[in-house]
């Protein structure tokens, strides 16, 4: 069950689709970008919802990374961010504040809420670059398993870079 609610959580945070990770680089049509794998994390197949994304057993967390270069995506971090938040309900927003991502301004938001009632702590970044909008999601238990995969996503993070 719990991984089923840890999946879902992932489905809903993006839409894409699926291509290549090769060598730390993902490619499809006009996404391209490298980043690193988190260490201990198991690379899982969330097909048409994530490019990449990895699930942490122990601490019943989910990592993804998302790119899309759509026209339309041209709108603000906020309403952006606030797609990634559909159907998670009772949302608490701990944290919201403009942070660098590959040489560009990101949305980095930190929330706790709900997913079909179960609670969840969540840690988003969105950043838009060359016309193509990157966003990163740390979902995972409140409390210290969130706090326990936190180091491994901000890796993640920090490897990112848009080709």
């Amino acid at each position: 069950m719990r991984w089923t609610l840890c999946l879902v959580a992932v489905s809903m945070l993006a839409c894409g689709g699926g291509a290549r990770y090769e060598g730390g680089e993902f490619r499809d049509g006009p996404v391209h970008f490298a980043v690193r794998p988190p260490d201990g994390w198991r690379a899982i197949s969330v097909a048409r919802t994530n490019d990449l994304a990895w699930a942490h057993d122990d601490a019943g967390a989910v990592l993804q990374v998302n790119g899309d270069c759509d026209p339309s995506l041209d709108i603000p971090l906020v309403a952006l961010t606030n797609h990634l938040l559909v159907g998670f309900t009772e949302r608490e927003i701990v944290e919201q504040v403009l942070v660098p991502v590959d040489g560009r301004e990101a949305l980095r938001t930190h929330v706790v809420a709900k997913l079909d009632g179960v609670p969840r702590e969540l840690l988003l970044h969105v950043v838009k670059k060359n016309g193509c909008v990157y966003d990163f999601a740390l979902v995972a238990p409140p409390g210290e398993r969130f706090a326990q995969s936190r180091a491994s996503y901000e890796t993640v993070l920090q490897s990112f870079e848009t080709r």
